[in-house]
């Protein structure tokens, strides 16, 4: 499939994306997303590579087709299994095959890949260069600022270099460092002082790679900021607890003349979505916990999320549940 990314034309999907979240950004979730916006680049769950060559491939790489721009997140160390498995996603379809090196978990760590490998800059370039070499499609990583004492922009500016040299063109960056220990996942997500010059410094430093900002952006207008500086912004849990913050996307961002859907048309082309998915043996509950934020901060968002917190995990739970839970919301 010809990609749908032309990183070097003015506004590409990377000029906005919605951040790869565990247990979070799954297909349901991403169908969703699209509704909203459709010009952001949507991105999957990070699956490793053990998962993809010993586990059910299809079930990981399945997604509607609807989601284009649509990138998938690998977890791996490995040169010669990541090969494999981009050559898998490019297969399948995905416009774009990215590298995760900005987790910091325990069990990330434990497999030896995430926030870690920016430890060792020659093997994340063997493994760019590895899936650079397998497939077409754009090759990116993820990464943060720096990892624990190993924080010096002068660090990152070579991790940077290195990669760059094997084939990747494109980095987002959260723009904190990684504690490999003594720090939660979320307190990985909080506690690191954020450092944006960082991230702006590298376009500076690196102009003809593209650079995307990540981490502590909860807005457009806080978006909107970064764009005259650097390629591309990355927003995340907001995009989940208030999705509707998209709904401005493609006009502000991607300058589209087309008006964005109300929270009820958009629930209109969810319906059969989710008719869809019951029929297909789908729980309930599986698509509906990710459209519980559609309505926050309007009248009638509390009932909202109370009925359908209340109502979908029942064994004959159905599209009644998500339109009565409607009924206490208002246009």
């Amino acid at each position: 499939m010809q990609s749908n990314i032309q990183q070097n034309s003015a506004i590409t999907p990377h000029r906005f994306c919605v951040a790869p979240m565990m247990d979070w950004t799954d297909r349901h979730c991403r169908y969703f997303h699209r509704l909203i916006s459709q010009h952001a680049l949507l991105y999957t769950e990070m699956v490793t590579t053990g998962a993809l060559i010993h586990g059910d491939h299809h079930r990981f790489l399945q997604f509607n087709n609807e989601e284009h721009p649509l990138a998938f997140q690998l977890g791996g160390s490995n040169p010669r299994e990541l090969a494999l498995c981009a050559k898998m996603v490019e297969d399948h379809g995905y416009d774009e095959v990215n590298l995760n090196v900005g987790c910091p978990s325990d069990r990330v760590q434990n497999g030896r890949f995430g926030a870690c490998l920016m430890l060792e800059p020659e093997l994340v370039a063997d493994c760019v260069a590895a899936m650079c070499a397998a497939v077409s499609i754009p090759v990116t990583v993820k990464s943060r600022i720096g990892v624990d004492d190993k924080d010096s922009y002068e660090e990152l500016a070579l991790f940077v270099d290195k990669v760059a040299d094997a084939g990747c063109k494109t980095f987002i960056v959260h723009a904190r460092k990684a504690w490999l220990s003594g720090l939660s996942p979320k307190q990985n997500r909080e506690v690191p002082p954020l450092n944006y010059d960082a991230v702006v410094r590298l376009k500076t430093d690196f102009p003809h790679l593209a650079f995307i900002v990540n981490g502590g952006i909860v807005s457009l207008d806080h978006a909107e900021n970064f764009l005259g500086q650097i390629d591309g912004v990355m927003i995340g849990r907001e995009a989940y607890h208030n999705p509707y913050v998209l709904a401005e996307v493609d006009s502000r961002i991607f300058n589209a003349t087309v008006a964005p859907r109300s929270r009820h048309e958009i629930m209109e082309l969810m319906m059969p979505y989710i008719e869809a998915q019951l029929k297909n043996g789908v729980r309930l509950n599986s698509v509906t916990r990710h459209i519980l934020g559609l309505f926050h901060g309007e009248l009638g968002a509390r009932a909202w999320r109370r009925h359908l917190s209340e109502n979908v995990t029942s064994t004959n739970a159905g599209i009644k549940v998500v339109r009565d839970a409607l009924a206490f919301t208002y246009h």
